[in-house]
């Protein structure tokens, strides 16, 4: 699916892929803020994928909409779900590439399990000051309603997990079962293991959780920032991102165990089309956007 469309400003690098739009490399003066995957291959772990129309997963792939029953292919065997979507093995067609920026599309039509038609555009920008920013807009091109959600899957760096420092400004996570599906209403995280509102040491906590009740600055931008090395990132997200899913890397294989901290910004949680819960509903010619970002922020 051809190589990497590299981006530059400042001090900034970029890959992005052509396959699933995949946010493939961001550095920083040479040093790398998040997980590099290769632009025509899956990752591992799904790293720097694009999820969409539905980020995380669906339990045994099947969902109803408007009454009507759908059986998606079970990509997790292992847990049977349907996960991370479709968009994530499409090709992208770049439509526009700048030194610092570029527009991908892709069109979903009548896929199973998903009998509805999408046309997906991602633009990437690259700023010398704000580090990578992402749109992704979905524009429902078909003759009936469909359900969507998007999410993105970067994998920030770490040297030792147990000292990385997370601030996370979230007050609610999601309980899951051994699934990692819904298992109740989400909980307070104060008073829990989860709880990182107060930047503090990860320490032995282990991760593939999705929290909400995020806390916004004044620009309505939830910040998730993880301190490794010296190193600061930071990983923002729109309102219309009202979930972040967190995973530490546990039983990764190939050296990635604990080495990594995926922060997933994500417009609805997992299974959502089956609880409803924050699901998008687009009508014919109805469009969404959503923006998140990654940069590296300059910190005592």
């Amino acid at each position: 699916m051809g190589d990497a469309i590299e981006l530059a400003a400042g001090d900034y690098r970029a890959d992005i892929g052509r396959r699933g739009a995949a946010m493939c490399r961001l550095s920083f003066g040479g040093e790398e803020l998040i997980w590099r995957c290769p632009p025509d291959e899956p990752p591992p772990a799904s790293h720097g994928l694009l999820l969409a129309p539905w980020p995380n997963r669906i339990r045994d792939g099947r969902y109803t909409f408007k009454g009507v029953e759908h059986q998606l292919e079970v990509t997790e065997p292992r847990r049977g779900t349907a996960l991370h979507g479709l968009a994530y093995s499409r090709p992208w067609l770049p439509v526009e590439i700048a030194s610092d920026r570029a527009r991908l599309t892709c069109l979903l039509d009548g896929a199973a399990g998903y009998p509805y038609s999408l046309e997906l555009a991602a633009d990437y920008e690259l700023d010398a000051a704000g580090g990578l920013s992402v749109t992704v807009a979905a524009r429902n091109t078909g003759d009936s309603p469909a359900p969507y959600g998007m999410g993105s899957h970067p994998f920030l760096s770490v040297d030792t997990m147990e000292d990385a420092v997370l601030e996370l400004p979230a007050s609610r996570r999601l309980p899951v079962d051994e699934r990692l599906l819904p298992a109740g209403a989400p909980e307070p995280v104060e008073g829990t293991e989860h709880d990182f509102r107060t930047p503090r040491p990860i320490g032995a906590a282990a991760f593939d959780t999705a929290f909400t009740d995020l806390k916004r600055d004044a620009d309505g931008l939830a910040w998730t920032v993880l301190t490794s090395g010296g190193t600061s990132t930071g990983v923002w997200a729109d309102s219309s991102c009202g979930w972040l899913q967190v995973f530490s890397a546990e039983g990764l294989p190939g050296g990635l165990n604990r080495r990594g901290l995926a922060v997933e910004p994500m417009t609805c949680p997992p299974d959502a089309f089956n609880s409803g819960t924050d699901v998008t509903v687009l009508e014919p010619g109805e469009e969404t956007r959503s923006r998140f970002g990654v940069m590296r922020l300059s910190r005592p």
